[in-house]
């Protein structure tokens, strides 16, 4: 992957990471190409604290925001030769470096020695060192950031749950008519005719004998009847309303956390392991 010298100023301060996504440290500083000016190595503060560097190539490195995914296996980045950083790399140091990375110097015929950054009123100057360092380093340097104290510190993220009030749907109250079929017991009455007979007595006897001894004679009488008369009438029986009460309820939420762990990383301790 070719790589600007716009992104050679934003790898400066990155974050270095091997190829299987273990954390190196930050990146301090990135060499140019004598020839053509492209970025070709950068130096990552390995060790103890981060105060040991070295020097890995670019090529086949990924680049994402501010994280650098180098090509190779942290062990050997490691184990890299000691290259002195302050200086241009000579013929015999670059060989070495591309001996250890299993690279071919000789294929490209291209040099990585000046610093990335250079001062631009001597840029066009030929035969100048033009390399400006990336960092001042000073005692007690923090890989992860300026220079701090003999401590670093520790954060951990933690959730922190509340509650927040929205939506969540709607209640209608709607009224329409029904018809139902209703049954109501109405008591009625009727007239009915019914011949009614007396005998002949001294208190009705001058209405019997008042008329014609031998007559035909027809008397009418009108019967009535009580019929059901069903109607209706409207009458208010209740009010109905919405009105909403608060349910209280526990829930349980989840989320990821991020916790930043220490470890030890001392160089000192493997040498006197490999000596025993």
């Amino acid at each position: 992957m070719t790589t600007s010298q716009g992104q050679a100023r934003d790898l400066t301060g990155a974050t270095a990471y091997d190829r299987d996504g273990d954390k190196l440290g930050r990146i301090g500083q990135v060499y140019l190409d004598d020839d053509t000016d492209q970025p070709k190595w950068v130096t990552v503060n390995t060790g103890l604290f981060g105060m040991n560097e070295s020097f890995v190539p670019l090529q086949g490195a990924q680049f994402e925001s501010d994280r650098v995914t180098l090509a190779y296996d942290k062990a050997t980045i490691k184990d890299a030769p000691n290259v002195d950083d302050e200086r241009h790399l000579d013929v015999e140091e670059e060989q070495r470096l591309y001996r250890h990375y299993g690279l071919d110097y000789g294929a490209s015929g291209e040099r990585a020695g000046r610093h990335e950054l250079r001062d631009d009123t001597a840029a066009g100057v030929a035969g100048q060192d033009t390399r400006r360092d990336v960092t001042d380093r000073t005692e007690g340097y923090d890989t992860s950031g300026p220079t701090t104290d003999t401590a670093m510190t520790r954060s951990e993220e933690h959730l922190r749950a509340g509650t927040e009030t929205q939506e969540v749907g709607r209640a209608r109250l709607r009224k329409h008519v029904v018809t139902e079929h209703e049954q109501v017991t109405v008591p009625v009455s009727h007239e009915e005719v019914r011949v009614e007979r007396e005998p002949i007595t001294d208190a009705n006897r001058g209405a019997a004998d008042d008329g014609p001894a031998i007559s035909e004679e027809e008397h009418e009488v009108t019967l009535r009847a009580e019929r059901p008369v069903v109607t209706t009438e409207a009458e208010p029986v209740e009010r109905v309303r919405l009105g909403t009460e608060t349910v209280r309820e526990q829930e349980t939420v989840s989320g990821e956390v991020r916790k930043e762990q220490i470890e030890l990383d001392d160089d000192s301790r493997a040498g006197d392991n490999r000596g025993r």
